[in-house]
């Protein structure tokens, strides 16, 4: 009898609960986060470790670019689900971006839990490519004595061109833009353009002729054929 009446007790809450997390999903979808925050919240009181709900939560502090509570939601997500590659990539994808705003002390302090979580990721899923992107900055932006390296760069590279050419040439190109080879990023570039035909190799390329390689030409030229 106790646990019937349990039951009919709690099955307001959770159909409460679900009505919520629908709502509040499609105010997500339609990329209405502030609206969506405070429903998602009212769920997690109910469902406190949900895990969808903490996902949600977590991208909207991200997209509000509140790094610290984002983290702490992917930070939870990864203990909770520590075989989800996604959930380590967004965790250290917080650090990195929280990393941007503080001194250079600090940032450099976060440095390993940084690369430890985009490694475990790519160890859950071998073919996650953002996580190599994420590799590839870090050890560009680092100075050398603190373990910056042009080569693990130019390694995590070489994966990308295994799981995906566009990503390896594009990827390829973002190495010679930081070291200033403006002609070989053209290079790079203009073979990842000629493959994937995107917005986004497009707007590599473009770029590249507008702000480094000053050839207004060029870029007016590359912009019109790929309007065309």
């Amino acid at each position: 009898m106790k646990k019937l009446l349990f039951f009919f007790l709690l099955m307001p809450i959770l159909i409460w609960s679900q009505s919520n997390f629908d709502k509040a999903e499609k105010l997500f979808q339609a990329k209405k986060y502030q609206e969506a925050q405070p429903l998602f919240e009212e769920v997690l009181k109910s469902k406190p470790l949900d895990i969808k709900t903490m996902d949600y939560l977590g991208e909207i502090e991200a997209h509000q670019k509140s790094w610290v509570k984002a983290a702490e939601y992917f930070k939870k997500l990864k203990e909770l689900r520590p075989t989800t590659a996604d959930y380590f990539y967004k965790y250290g994808g917080c650090l990195a971006m929280r990393a941007v705003e503080v001194n250079r002390l600090k940032a450099l302090g976060m440095v390993g839990e940084m690369k430890e979580s985009f490694e475990k990721a790519i160890i859950l899923d071998p073919k996650h490519i953002p996580a190599r992107w994420a590799l590839i900055e870090i050890y560009l932006q680092l100075p050398g004595i603190l373990g910056g390296s042009e080569s693990k760069a130019i390694s995590y590279s070489n994966q990308l061109a295994q799981l995906s050419s566009v990503d390896g040439y594009l990827s390829r190109g973002r190495i010679d833009v930081y070291f200033e080879r403006y002609t070989l990023a053209e290079k790079n570039y203009i073979k990842a353009h000629e493959i994937g035909k995107s917005k986004i190799t497009f707007q590599k390329l473009y770029n590249l002729y507008l702000n480094k390689l000053k050839d207004p030409k060029k870029a007016r030229e590359l912009k019109q054929k790929f309007e065309s």
